[in-house]
């Protein structure tokens, strides 16, 4: 065959057979069945946080008794990573040849990790839990494949110091912290903070800490030595309740503030009493158990499917929120679903509150990042009560 008649039989075949992008656009898809894959902590420093995706599977659980969406269920394909990016990415590769979208990817170090995996594979993710910046500061035409309604760490954090200063009359703060893309840009938004509070109040100690260490009574003793009034708190629900028992010990007790990352009304079990009157940012994207009837809601449909969620509704409902975003975008595609299908409908959604919860949510052909809020609580009896109403910042993408 000579070379211009293989061009030319390249070209027409190319022209009848789709590309292999195309032919893959329904993978996970079925009659009668959608298969969403999930790589989250069950093991290891973050296990708690494997609630949200209990949570996501009660929901789907919840939608598929009703039917599931336009004649097809959603079954959950879920790998624990242990909280290691190592993992998260090894859990992506087994999963992608049989999934349709993959949900809630948990830990910035995870998202960094696994990020170019999804325009890569052509595979939307639907909400991740980590360093929305991680997303945003990716090539422009790779956020596609993203839609994520998630609170920036550095708007969170600069709010949070903020109202610490303004509110709370902080003069000396300390900030305790994971040392990864979670803790870095929390600790960027306290410097923003400081600087703009204009000798107001000045950040004494910047302590981080790595996810494998257990001992925290020496970090407690450097953060009482350092004389701060003030300490805040951006660290996995295991070290900051290991850190508030070692600072109880020593009888150090300043003013404690906190990402919604430790939200959960659980932390009372695990770090005891001394979290009472610790102050969180609650998350925009969602409404509170026990002080919103729109969360208290879902929280009753949540236990009906899985009473072992009880005591842990906080964190359920989280996750629940992603599977009503994937749920919405696979409404408004329609029964001929394909992933770029998905995508169109994703960009359609527009002011929606997750039942009837949280900031309102947006996305669009220029807009990934749904929601981009918080507001400020605080620990008491048991709960977390909300201070504020949502502060809402501008979507990073």
């Amino acid at each position: 065959m000579t070379l211009k008649r293989l061009a030319t039989f390249v070209l027409a075949l190319a022209l009848i057979i789709p590309s292999a992008a195309a032919a893959d656009d329904r993978t996970g898809v079925s009659d009668d069945k959608i298969r969403v894959g999930i790589s989250t902590p069950i093991s290891g420093p973050a296990a708690l946080w494997s609630t949200a995706a209990l949570g996501m599977n009660a929901w789907a659980t919840h939608i598929n008794e009703g039917g599931g969406i336009h004649g097809r269920k959603i079954e959950l394909i879920i790998k624990d990573d242990g909280y290691n990016p190592e993992r998260t990415v090894r859990n992506l590769q087994e999963m992608k040849d049989n999934v349709f979208v993959v949900m809630g990817l948990l830990g910035s170090a995870a998202c960094e990790a696994g990020k170019d995996f999804f325009p890569d594979n052509q595979i939307p993710l639907i909400n991740a839990y980590g360093d929305i910046r991680i997303f945003a500061d990716m090539p422009k035409e790779k956020h596609k494949w993203f839609f994520i309604a998630y609170p920036d760490y550095e708007d969170e954090n600069e709010y949070l110091c903020s109202y610490g200063i303004e509110s709370l009359g902080a003069k000396k703060i300390a900030h305790f912290y994971q040392n990864d893309d979670y803790g870095q840009k929390a600790e960027a938004g306290i410097k923003k903070a400081v600087a703009a509070a204009a000798g107001k109040a000045e950040l004494i100690a910047s302590v981080p800490y790595q996810v494998n260490e257990r001992s925290m009574a020496p970090y407690a003793a450097q953060l009482k030595n350092s004389g701060a009034d003030t300490l805040i708190l951006t660290a996995s629900p295991t070290h900051a309740s290991l850190l508030i028992k070692a600072m109880a010990k020593q009888g150090y007790a300043p003013k404690v503030l906190t990402n919604f990352t430790v939200g959960d009304p659980i932390m009372y079990k695990i770090a005891g009493r001394n979290w009472e009157g610790t102050y969180v940012t609650a998350p925009g994207q969602m409404g509170m158990p026990g002080v919103d009837p729109a969360a208290d809601r879902v929280a009753a449909i949540l236990l009906e499917v899985d009473p072992r969620l009880k005591g842990r509704e906080y964190l359920a409902i989280f996750g629940a929120v992603s599977m009503m975003h994937l749920a919405k975008g696979l409404e408004l595609a329609g029964r001929d679903l394909t992933r770029q299908g998905l995508i169109t409908a994703m960009e359609k959604i527009k002011d929606w509150k997750p039942e009837g919860m949280g900031a309102p949510v947006t996305y669009g052909p220029d807009r990934r990042q749904g929601v981009n809020a918080v507001r400020m609580s605080q620990a008491r009896d048991g709960k977390i009560e909300p201070l504020t109403d949502f502060k809402v910042f501008a979507p990073r993408f």
